[in-house]
């Protein structure tokens, strides 16, 4: 299981690229080699390639949220969880989130997220439930 945390939590004094090798590195163990080669595929697959070298505080949000992304991938989860994914996002990155995650889930990714953009969940999720104080209050079904 991957985790994308709402506030992405990039560690700073890192790169793009080094963020990702973290976890397979020290983790995982797997070579440094591997991993970096892994984390600039990931990176080309979330289009934030050419951002490798960067630090998270060069970057946009977007582009933070795809590096942190990225990072959640590396482990080759079988399912990705999101805190609040388009909260930092304007519409057209919103858009193109959509579009990223939506090829994930198409690749076998499950996702699993918690928002209060209802358009985003609509957009992306093939149920949606709705909780108000902690209950369960609606469950409609999506084809």
């Amino acid at each position: 299981v991957g985790f994308v945390f709402q506030q992405l939590h990039l560690f700073p004094h890192l790169t793009v690229l080094e963020n990702i090798i973290e976890a397979p590195v020290h983790v995982a163990r797997r070579a440094r080699r591997e991993a970096e080669v892994q984390a600039r595929a990931l990176l080309d697959r979330v289009g934030i390639a050419a951002r490798a070298d960067a630090r998270p505080h060069q970057l946009s949000g977007g582009e933070q949220q795809r590096a942190a992304i990225a990072r959640a991938l590396a482990l080759d989860p079988e399912a990705l969880l999101m805190d609040e994914p388009t909260s930092a996002l304007d519409g057209a990155r919103v858009g193109e989130l959509v579009a990223l995650l939506s090829d994930l889930c198409k690749g076998g990714l499950a996702l699993l997220f918690v928002t209060h953009d209802a358009p985003f969940a609509r957009a992306l999720a093939r149920r949606v439930l709705t909780l108000r104080d902690g209950r369960l209050i609606d469950q409609p079904t999506h084809p």
